[in-house]
């Protein structure tokens, strides 16, 4: 199995990667539209002609986006809808009014490193959010997915997988003391084994999963990291330790995941600076740089 390599790296933004495509005819969501890369990945995919729904939780500010989406890139195929990852009934409500092919499914939205939270019916919060939320999210979308023939399912995760394998002794940290980066870690090893059953299970219907790392991007995603952590990343970036993403760069491995040629009919793979990532060994130190 070949490694897959793009003409695209770290420096790449998602307006170079989807340049030349033609997306009309095509439908995508993606949730978590209404900040971060989540904003620029819709940008990208309505900029080459996708209808682009942003599934988001504060309809206001996705319709602002949205707006704003339209006025830069004369797309008016744009639809703003309620979903709450954390409340089964909204993702059924999403679902249920759901109408024609869906060919991209941009898995977007998450929480980072949050105090110990649980939903109603116990779920950590992280968990329930970034994983079980977009679970059920592409089950209820299957037949959606199905129909496009030839649909494709980005699952966003993140570097800080390695900080956690999935503990299915212990997912809701009821037996063992809570951990907000351990639980982002888990949620993070959830993203990427659903690409690669995702895949597995659906293939044969013409839907495949790929999993990636965006890179570190500073985003409202990190509003529960401390500013002395923060100005940490940002002093190492300063002395050429990591490289932090604007939210355009931080959207191209998105892009490259969502239409780029050389992942057609691929899926179970795991992304970062717009290639597939090199395998890391079992014992390997967990990446201490941004976490997206």
């Amino acid at each position: 199995m070949s490694r897959i390599v793009t003409r695209f790296d770290k420096t790449s933004t998602a307006d170079d990667v989807a340049a030349g495509m033609d997306l009309r005819g095509h439908n995508a969501i993606v949730t978590g539209a209404a900040s971060g890369i989540g904003i620029e990945t819709a940008r990208a995919l309505a900029r080459v002609g996708a209808a682009v729904t942003l599934a988001v939780r504060d309809v206001e500010a996705g319709c602002r986006v949205a707006d704003d989406i339209a006025r830069d890139t004369g797309n008016v195929q744009l639809q703003v809808a309620a979903l709450d990852l954390l409340d089964h009934a909204s993702i059924a409500a999403f679902v249920a009014q759901w109408r024609g092919p869906l060919h991209l499914l941009i898995n977007n939205a998450g929480i980072m490193a949050c105090p110990q939270s649980r939903t109603h019916e116990g779920w950590e919060l992280q968990f329930a959010t970034n994983h079980l939320g977009h679970f059920a999210l592409a089950l209820g979308l299957h037949r959606a997915l199905a129909a496009a023939n030839g649909a494709r399912i980005v699952s966003i995760s993140s570097s800080g997988h390695l900080a956690s394998p999935v503990v299915f002794d212990d997912l809701h940290f009821e037996r063992r003391a809570y951990d907000p980066w351990k639980a982002y870690g888990q949620s993070k090893t959830a993203n990427v084994l659903f690409a690669v059953e995702a895949t597995a299970r659906w293939s044969d219907d013409g839907i495949v999963a790929n999993a990636l790392m965006p890179g570190g991007i500073m985003t409202n995603l990190q509003k529960h990291v401390s500013q002395a952590t923060k100005d940490k990343w940002i002093e190492l970036e300063k002395a050429g330790i990591i490289f932090l993403k604007t939210p355009q760069q931080g959207a191209a491995t998105s892009l490259v995941a969502a239409v780029a040629p050389e992942l057609a009919g691929i899926g179970g793979r795991y992304l970062e600076d717009c290639n597939e990532a090199d395998i890391v060994e079992n014992d390997a130190p967990a990446d201490r740089g941004v976490r997206r």
